[in-house]
């Protein structure tokens, strides 16, 4: 009798037409596969942290000006940025939000969300990272994951179009109903979604950038990148994320880097990337299938099946079936629509796109 993992790994394996790549690997395509750990999830190496005892050393205008970090970023975050919040730059960053809240200055999101992504996806569960860059900035959108927004809130443009990625690379993936927008069962399966700036003013984008921000979010990153030994995918769309995975061990994580998801750019290789199939097939040859994530978002939607393929089996079936390129025509374009908000991305990656074409005009 066949057993149910055996039979999803034949239909994997087994597609007609089926030719190797000359010279084509695995290996070449990602680099030489580590031994596999016991589980993607595995805890980073134990960090003495006792956090009441940290409070208890911090200044009076520290604690006061931390209580938002002392509140409701997650420990296991905490444990390892607690001299970085204590740091000159960050301080001031902090004494900057306190002037804005006392203005009565709107700032999105709400306090208690900036750190939403920290107690989502703790440190020791991260396998993948989505690297944002604004908050929305309008009433209901920013809850502290990138690309994210409640109900009744629809999903912005850069969203539908990775939906639309997401459909090319699995075919059953069902976007949420009345274009729904929450990714926090992402969040929950080990999607770290950070955006550059965790914080804006009410419809004013890009307001609180290059206040501190991103000096403390590429600090999460790097963490990540040396904590989670093991390995993990970062997906860096557009510039300004690649940018911010520059300087990481491509031999330990796997990088995946394309242009922005936003109509602007999405056309120009976003949805013949095939970054969602290529990052569950890493993390398959990394930990095994039963550490891929599941990107349904629909909650009868059946769990997306991973590409059963294993150390002992022939790795250039995997390479032929990475996801094939997609013309840009044959994916429908983003049809208007009144009661969508602003994408704030979308103006980021076209202030990227404008950069790039005037540096290759000089």
């Amino acid at each position: 009798m066949v057993s149910p993992v055996m039979k999803r790994k034949s239909e994997h394996l087994s597609a007609p037409d089926s030719k190797k790549p000359k010279g084509g690997s695995i290996t070449a395509f990602f680099g030489a596969p580590k031994p596999k750990p016991a589980s993607a999830t595995s805890a980073p190496r134990p960090c003495s942290f006792d956090k009441a005892k940290w409070v208890a050393s911090l200044t009076p205008e520290q604690r006061e000006l931390l209580q938002l970090e002392i509140d409701t970023l997650d420990e296991s975050w905490l444990a390892h940025l607690k001299d970085e919040v204590v740091s000159t730059e960050f301080l001031n960053l902090k004494r900057f939000l306190k002037k804005e809240k006392d203005s009565n200055i709107k700032v999105f999101p709400p306090e208690e969300d900036v750190y939403s992504w920290s107690r989502h996806t703790p440190l020791n569960k991260v396998k993948v990272v989505i690297i944002g860059q604004d908050p929305y900035h309008n009433h209901n959108q920013a809850h502290g994951l990138c690309f994210s927004v409640r109900a009744p809130v629809r999903a912005p443009p850069s969203l539908l179009n990775i939906y639309k990625g997401i459909k090319i690379d699995y075919p059953d993936f069902e976007s949420p109903p009345d274009k729904g927008g929450l990714l926090i069962p992402w969040a929950e399966r080990g999607v770290l979604m950070l955006n550059t700036c965790l914080t804006v003013r009410a419809h004013q984008a890009n307001s609180h950038s290059n206040k501190g921000w991103e000096k403390f979010t590429q600090k999460v990153i790097d963490l990540v990148a040396r904590v989670r030994t093991t390995g993990v995918v970062f997906l860096a769309w557009g510039r300004p994320a690649g940018n911010r995975v520059a300087k990481i061990n491509k031999e330990k994580h796997c990088i995946l880097q394309s242009v922005h998801p936003s109509p602007l750019s999405a056309h120009n290789g976003f949805f013949k990337n095939g970054h969602f199939k290529k990052c569950n097939d890493w993390l398959a040859l990394r930990y095994g299938e039963d550490e891929i994530i599941d990107w349904s978002l629909v909650p009868s939607e059946k769990p997306l099946l991973p590409p059963c393929v294993s150390d002992k089996e022939d790795s250039t079936a995997l390479v032929n079936h990475l996801p094939q390129p997609v013309k840009p025509e044959d994916v429908k374009a983003q049809p208007d629509n009144d009661d969508e908000f602003d994408d704030d991305d979308a103006i980021e990656a076209l202030m990227s796109a404008e950069a790039e074409a005037s540096s290759n005009t000089i």
